[in-house]
């Protein structure tokens, strides 16, 4: 079994995360945006989940006010399908529950019906779309929003860790 760590996002995750990035999304965000979030304490929280030691992915969240905006969540390409992308979903919303967070929200293409599925596990609804969203192709984004229990109780449905 793999063993897998979450931590906060280091500048020497950088050169994997980057890659990753580039190799999933057509509008990647660029290594400054990354290292950005990085040195923001007040409001981001970068995470990498590391799988036998090697970046297998990412996120990163803002906290603000009584809210958890996620702006980005990946799991490279050999390594999808293993629960990875559940797991940081839930690391999130845990932090949200234990920051007292009242709610989380997101953007997700409407084509990307794997991601939608998962956010609806964990009570995501979609609650409008942002037309023409994504300026690389216009494709529309859905806005999604979940609430968020107390620290004692996170509105988290999808586990503990990876499958």
């Amino acid at each position: 079994m793999a063993e897998i760590e979450i931590r906060r996002m280091r500048e020497s995750d950088l050169d994997r995360v980057y890659e990753i990035e580039r190799d999933l999304f057509s509008m990647p965000w660029s290594r400054t945006s990354f290292l950005f979030e990085i040195n923001d304490s007040r409001t981001s929280y970068p995470v990498t989940v590391l799988e036998d030691g090697e970046v297998a992915g990412y996120a990163v969240g803002w906290f603000v006010v009584d809210e958890l905006h996620i702006g980005n969540i990946a799991v490279a390409r050999p390594r999808q399908g293993n629960g990875i992308g559940k797991f940081l979903v839930t690391h999130l919303l845990r932090q949200a529950a234990d920051r007292g967070s009242a709610y989380a929200t997101l953007e997700v293409r409407v084509s990307n019906v794997r991601a939608i599925k998962i956010y609806r596990r964990y009570g995501f609804k979609g609650i409008a779309i942002r037309t023409r969203y994504y300026t690389d192709d216009g494709e529309d984004a859905l806005v999604m929003m979940a609430e968020i229990g107390g620290p004692s109780e996170p509105a988290v449905n999808g586990g503990e860790g990876p499958e």
